[in-house]
């Protein structure tokens, strides 16, 4: 076996598995997904072959922003179960060999949590620090910052004449990190979870928790309101924080920790994830899943070009290198589906592009996060009419611009159905049964009408499917050290059809190719391979096609050789 020479760790080593509790599966028929229905699934999961399952907020919350407004962080939200059910669920998903990460919200809270109930109510409230207040500026807003949900990001109070800042929704306060109590509050919160058995935290938009404290005016970017960013995304603090945590909660414990960090450059993360372990283990960024600027913000309905995939995704494997540890994915409950944003969801082809995607994410260096329904091959719901949607960036979205005159109805629903966070909350498709058998009841959000072809059951009689293609890549992570700890190196960086890049490790090279097209493409990156050499040692790991034309990717094909 290649000796390894950089330092191993169980979290670079394991696939995550992210669960959306709402929409995985309800055990009681309200038709909201729970922590039953979840400890119902875990064998699923165990089938599958992951290591790790991030779970999406089940906290006590008024469930403004689909449960990441927390209002208690030591309790259960009543559409889940009680904690009882969480500590089953726990310890059933220990018994099989799975590992449990919550997400820590703490940027924010609800504002029916009870400290920020208490901050309100006066000015000399010793709760009045937890929260960024600020007087009127001209007789308007303190900036003219605008919130990720729309609107301003400052709400007026008439009890004290002052505004609180809510980067988000107006019902998520922010709080302020500069106060020494509520940081104290925060580690002694995590501790508990620690105590409790818990594995690890995925940190809610964790790199917007230190504030610069000029709250200058943003650039309008939009037409309407400005840009905080410059000033909320990695404030002057936020590293120092983030030690702090590490000291006082998360070097105590053997725990993954992964840092949600939008709009931050590469020699950032190399801070948040650095290889002594003082921070984070790994970062989420966002460059690869917003390549394409939309006529407003995010709002676009054209397809990642492979030219910038390639050169996105390329930069942060060879930056990183030696330096920090990736997160790999593509889809999560903030995302569409992987298969209709990056590959074709046509019944021709979402199968093999599906397959395509995986193989092309999962074969790089990082630890790969694999969103629930994505080894189903799910696909984006393509909701016609905006009262079908559920989620609030998305509702507000259409009304700020298009109330507003600044895009029609016609497109902000055909960019909806493209980029619309709920087209990856739309329920887990079981079987094809009523609801997907997600619910004997009414669901929260419509089912994706193609559960009866695209579902679990379907997926687990035939051998062939995604999700055993899926449960293949996870295999050979487990067994093949390069696929883990392998070197990349981008290869054909100029091709507009093909993704190639090699892993490397000792004596041992990897070599992945994959067809972005549905067109027959040129390839000789396997030519000595396909004619069979005898100086030739190599082996297939894996294929999304059973037969090969020499020298050609078929549509959406891809393939991962070793040679040694």
């Amino acid at each position: 076996m290649t000796a390894i020479t950089e330092k191993q760790a169980w979290w670079k080593e394991s696939i995550v598995y992210q669960i959306y509790p709402r929409s995985f599966a309800d055990s009681n028929g309200d038709g909201i997904g729970d922590i039953n229905g979840i400890t119902d699934h875990l064998e699923y999961l165990a089938k599958l072959g992951v290591d790790v399952i991030w779970l999406s907020p089940v906290y006590q919350s008024p469930n403004d922003d689909n449960g990441y407004d927390i209002s208690d962080y030591q309790d259960i939200m009543a559409d889940f179960g009680t904690m009882e059910d969480f500590d089953r669920m726990l310890d059933k998903a220990h018994s099989l060999g799975l590992k449990m990460v919550m997400d820590l919200v703490v940027n924010h809270t609800s504002d029916e949590h009870a400290w920020f109930v208490e901050s309100r109510k006066s000015k000399e409230n010793p709760y009045r620090d937890y929260y960024i207040w600020k007087d009127a500026k001209d007789g308007k807003e303190p900036n003219n910052w605008g919130a990720s949900f729309g609107g301003s990001t400052w709400e007026y109070d008439e009890t004290t004449d002052q505004y609180y800042l809510h980067c988000f929704s107006k019902k998520q306060p922010d709080l302020n990190w500069e106060n020494p109590v509520v940081r104290k509050e925060v580690y002694d919160m995590m501790n508990w979870w620690c105590e409790k058995g818990i594995d690890g935290f995925r940190m809610d938009v964790i790199s917007m928790i230190s504030k610069d404290q000029s709250y200058a005016d943003g650039i309008v970017r939009d037409g309407l309101y400005g840009d905080f960013s410059p000033y909320v995304s990695c404030g002057p603090r936020v590293h120092e924080f983030l030690q702090e945590m590490n000291k006082e909660v998360l070097s105590k414990y053997d725990l993954i920790t992964v840092g949600e960090t939008g709009n931050i450059p590469v020699s950032e993360a190399e801070l948040f994830a650095n290889q002594d372990g003082s921070e984070l283990n790994m970062i989420f960024q966002f460059e690869h899943v917003e390549l394409v600027p939309g006529k407003i913000g995010k709002w676009t309905d054209k397809k990642p070009p492979l030219e910038a995939l390639r050169k996105s995704l390329t930069k942060w494997q060879t930056t990183l290198e030696g330096k920090a540890w990736n997160s790999l994915f593509f889809d999560n409950h903030d995302q569409p589906r992987v298969v209709s944003r990056f590959g074709n969801d046509s019944e021709e082809y979402r199968e093999v592009s599906a397959k395509m995607l995986a193989t092309l994410l999962h074969m790089m260096k990082g630890t790969p996060y694999i969103y629930q329904g994505e080894e189903l091959g799910m696909t984006n719901a393509h909701f016609e009419s905006l009262e079908d949607y559920r989620d609030i960036e998305s509702i507000n979205a259409y009304h700020q611009y298009v109330d507003n005159g600044i895009l029609t109805a016609e497109e902000m629903i055909r960019y909806l159905k493209e980029i619309s966070r709920d087209n990856a909350r739309t329920p887990m498709q079981w079987n094809d049964s009523e609801n997907a058998g997600f619910t004997t009841g009414t669901p929260w959000i419509s089912v994706n009408e193609n559960y009866k072809e695209i579902n679990a059951e379907n997926e687990l009689a035939d051998p062939d499917s995604v999700f055993y293609y899926y449960q293949k890549l996870i295999k050979l992570r487990h067994e093949y050290p390069i696929v883990v700890y392998g070197i990349y190196n981008v290869l054909l960086p100029n091709h507009p059809n093909i993704y190639a890049y090699e892993r490397v490790l000792g004596n041992q090279k990897l070599v992945v190719a994959c067809n972005y097209t549905k067109e027959e493409v040129a390839c000789s990156l396997f030519a000595d391979y396909d004619l069979d050499g005898e100086d030739v040692v190599a082996n297939e790991l894996i294929s999304n096609y059973k037969d090969h034309k020499l020298g050609i990717l078929k549509p959406y094909e891809a393939r991962v050789v070793l040679y040694d």
